[in-house]
């Protein structure tokens, strides 16, 4: 049995966080564990609110998790505060949690702060070098990196940073484009890109975690990284089509 543990933020509309990530563990044949480190007031429009769980809430959550099962991927969302990223990245040092996917949640597409400013520099300098991939959108690399990333020379740009920041491979979502869905890849190896169909008219709250997600339950498969990342792209692209056509 494949188990993946998502470590995020609870949205109680089923958008985006823990249940969809969830799901897309599901839909890759992994079996999901959980730990909430932050439950939200939200719907798939807007966050009204969150309400952050205690760094010992958060370890208490997961260790029992580890003591029981084989973890064979791990993926990061919401972690809010100083001490819950703290906690994460001394979990995955102390127990050498492999293939972890994270997606560094900073701000709702609505606007709202999911983590304070000298929090999100603590995670790029304690987290982001324990990840296996990092998968910031575009407004999340302006925010790591200080850069404008608006097209995609700049995500390449800011892509090539916070790989080389970080010792890790990095992929600048790029849901934001105008003109494509393109996402961008940076590794040891170099840049690559990952093409993309824009879906208009569909709901895409979440679709970061999705994404993410699905990477993670792919490389808990075996997958290697840029064949998990194809595959975790059809996936949302697919769960876009069919909530579009059923909108």
């Amino acid at each position: 049995m494949r188990v993946a543990i998502t470590i995020a933020g609870l949205d109680p509309s089923g958008g985006a966080g823990i249940l969809a990530d969830l799901r897309a563990f599901e839909a890759f044949g992994c079996f999901g564990t959980a730990a909430i480190t932050s439950l939200t007031s939200q719907n798939t429009h807007k966050v009204y609110g969150a309400y952050h769980q205690p760094a010992d809430v958060v370890r208490a959550q997961i260790e029992p998790v580890i003591e029981e099962f084989e973890l064979r991927a791990v993926k990061i969302g919401m972690l809010p505060t100083r001490e819950v990223i703290e906690v994460v990245a001394d979990i995955i040092e102390r127990h050498g949690l492999p293939n972890v996917v994270l997606d560094p949640v900073i701000r709702s597409t609505s606007g709202f702060d999911l983590i304070d400013r000298s929090a999100a520099r603590y995670l790029a300098e304690r987290l982001m070098p324990l990840a296996d991939i990092v998968t910031p959108n575009m407004a999340e690399a302006e925010i790591l990196t200080g850069l404008k990333v608006t097209n995609l020379e700049e995500m390449q740009r800011a892509a090539v940073q916070l790989r080389d920041a970080a010792r890790s491979s990095v992929l600048v979502k790029g849901g934001h484009l105008l003109e494509s869905a393109t996402d961008v890849l940076a590794t040891r190896e170099g840049i690559q890109l990952f093409e993309g169909k824009r879906i208009e008219g569909s709901n895409t709250h979440g679709t970061g975690c999705k994404l993410s997600s699905a990477i993670a339950a792919n490389l808990a498969s075996g997958e290697q990284l840029a064949r998990a990342i194809e595959r975790a792209k059809e996936y949302v692209s697919s769960t876009l089509y069919r909530l579009k056509a059923e909108s």
